[in-house]
């Protein structure tokens, strides 16, 4: 049953034509009427025309206006490389030691990072950290010698970019309470960033076939997209 607040929101807008995302930012903000900075999110359905088997979307983008939220990131990295961990911000820092916290079960965190030379360890424990979508990835940044750098990137406003078995992707842009230049920074960050998927995954024709964006609790739009994804 949609709530008092829900009901005073715009109808049907994804009937609406589809316009450019700077014309919809004012819309999108204007039905965050909750006492909380709701988050702008977009999702994107991938083109009919694409067989969802042979889409494999899944990359991370450095949102250059920040994402607006706080990532508890935990490191799993030689004693060598612990202060550099600590450092950079991680959250958690530990070794053989953390590993068996994790293989117990404890996974208080919501990113991990480790070195290459952890990494043997940590994919034994693919059965706990793969479905919640926590092993690390040398392609996402989170395998890596620069540990500073996997850390800051994480905490910076990192998000991830996959696509679900049924051809939808959906990724937040920011907050309600960002400038519009921040989301638009965001939003175009990501469609470069899908626009260079599209290239690697050798896709006939269009990737996308619809873009919506909402806020956590309001309506969708449609976005009329500037490039061809």
């Amino acid at each position: 049953m949609s709530s008092k607040r829900f009901k005073k929101l715009p109808e049907k807008t994804t009937n609406l034509a589809a316009e450019v995302i700077e014309k919809l930012l004012p819309e999108v903000k204007k039905n965050c009427t909750t006492k909380f900075d709701e988050s702008v999110d977009l999702s994107f359905q991938i083109n009919n025309k694409q067989k969802k088997g042979e889409v494999n979307i899944r990359t991370v983008v450095n949102l250059p206006g920040g994402s607006g939220k706080k990532v508890k990131v935990a490191v799993v990295c030689e004693d060598t490389k612990a202060n550099e961990a600590k450092e950079a911000g991680a959250d958690i820092v530990g070794s053989d030691e953390f590993i068996e916290k994790i293989k117990a079960g404890e996974l208080n965190f919501e990113k991990l990072i480790c070195t290459p030379g952890m990494m043997a360890k940590l994919s034994k424990l693919g059965k706990i950290l793969g479905p919640k979508g926590l092993m690390p990835n040398p392609k996402l940044g989170s395998v890596s010698e620069n540990i500073k750098q996997a850390v800051t990137d994480a905490k910076s406003g990192q998000v991830e970019i996959r696509n679900d078995k049924d051809g939808n992707i959906g990724v937040s842009i920011g907050k309600k309470s960002f400038h519009d230049d921040q989301l638009l920074k965001n939003y175009h960050a990501i469609l470069d960033t899908l626009e260079k998927e599209k290239s690697n995954n050798t896709l006939k024709g269009d990737l996308i076939k619809n873009t919506f964006v909402t806020s956590s609790m309001g309506v969708s739009y449609k976005v009329k997209l500037g490039k061809n994804i």
